[in-house]
């Protein structure tokens, strides 16, 4: 995002964009998608729409891997400092903003049909206890900051694994990624496990170590976002040496694959599976392999093709963060705005892609606004 370093390079500057608006566009899909059976239609655009976005985290957590591997030479104290430092206080601010807007904006401007809101969630108590249990993780106000708690658990290890990469051969940091690779099949691997007959350990469904008691099984400990980050510079520093026709022929079938089962496969999940959030989410899990494949083809062709950089494109990089950070609220907004602006009838397409184009805006104008004062943009920056 927008906190990590400054830099000249254009690939960057358009993927750091990208993949912001990917994650604003994602969340305007979610009212819809939460039809299912209620408007079946509804459900059908937003599931289309949402599944073709979900590389939007991992590419913003691989920008992370760009931007600070390798680690600067410095202590792991001055590092956790800065990097952590830096999250505390944004985490902190918008943590206690968009509970009171969202508060603001239900209570006072609109009553919404968003299916995905309680409006029992939103009473002057319900606001209140939201900003102070802020301490033990995110709420529904507050859903894209639970990427910031994830985020700070990256900086941990960070400085570990840079000592690590600055060392490690080319063979050595591929057999990382094999291994990181084996762990994005553990959610189907789960899933099956069931039907093959396994039966748990007692009421605990984990998998290959993982019970009430441990929480850490095989792989934990080299799955998850800390694979996108050496992917990240492992793609940086050993650029692929494909042609154009080799990497578009291998990444946009690899992409339309993993769309394939990440739209498919809601669609399943949901008609076998009413009710069950658990198993509708595994297709859309960052950690899986269907959307990694969808990741990946996004990364090295947009690294391939490195356009130049521009001063408007770096000032809009180096606004990511902030949008990331405030856009939920406006998405809301955009949602209730849209429904009463637009015809009935109009189509679920129609609405999202409105939705998130001004909830970009609007939300890139307020971090403009707070770019202006050196008091605010810590907030945003």
């Amino acid at each position: 995002m927008g906190i990590e370093s400054k830099h000249t390079v254009g690939w960057v500057d358009v993927l750091r964009i990208m993949a912001c608006f990917l994650v604003v566009f994602a969340h305007c899909c979610d009212p819809f998608v939460a039809r299912f059976d209620s408007d079946r239609s509804a459900f059908l655009q937003g599931c289309a729409l949402g599944s073709a976005v979900r590389c939007c985290v991992p590419l913003f957590v691989m920008m992370t891997g760009v931007l600070l591997f390798p680690v600067r030479p410095a202590g792991m104290g001055d590092f956790y400092r800065k990097r952590i430092g830096r999250i505390v206080v944004p985490l902190l601010f918008w943590s206690v903003a968009l509970p009171l807007l969202f508060f603001f904006h239900l209570n006072y401007v609109v009553t919404t049909d968003n299916p995905t809101v309680d409006m029992q969630t939103f009473t002057p108590g319900m606001t209140l206890t939201k900003i102070y249990t802020c301490i033990f993780n995110f709420n529904y106000d507050t859903t894209p900051l639970w990427y910031l708690y994830m985020l700070a658990g990256l900086y941990l290890v960070i400085p570990v694994f840079g000592a690590w990469l600055e060392k490690a051969s080319r063979k050595d940091i591929l057999l990382f990624l094999k291994v990181w690779g084996i762990s994005l099949f553990l959610p189907y691997l789960k899933m099956l496990a069931p039907a093959l007959g396994y039966i748990g350990n007692w009421g605990n469904m984990d998998i290959l170590g993982g019970c009430d008691w441990n929480a850490f099984g095989t792989f934990y400990y080299v799955s998850g976002f800390i694979g996108y980050l050496v992917l990240a510079y492992y793609l940086k520093t050993y650029p692929l040496a494909w042609s154009w026709k080799k990497t578009l022929w291998t990444g946009i079938p690899m992409f339309l694959a993993g769309y394939a089962v990440t739209f498919g496969g809601y669609l399943v999940m949901q008609e076998y599976f009413p009710g069950n959030y658990a198993y509708l989410e595994i297709v859309w899990l960052f950690g899986g392999i269907n959307v990694f494949m969808m990741t990946f083809p996004v990364f090295v062709i947009v690294q391939k093709w490195n356009p130049r950089t521009s001063p408007f494109l770096s000032r809009l990089a180096s606004m990511t963060f902030g949008i990331y950070l405030c856009h939920f609220v406006f998405v809301q907004m955009g949602y209730d705005l849209f429904a009463a602006l637009l015809p009935e009838g109009t189509p679920s397409v129609v609405r999202i892609v409105c939705m998130a184009v001004t909830a970009f805006l609007v939300s890139g104008l307020l971090v403009r606004l707070f770019f202006a004062s050196r008091l605010t943009r810590r907030l945003v920056a």
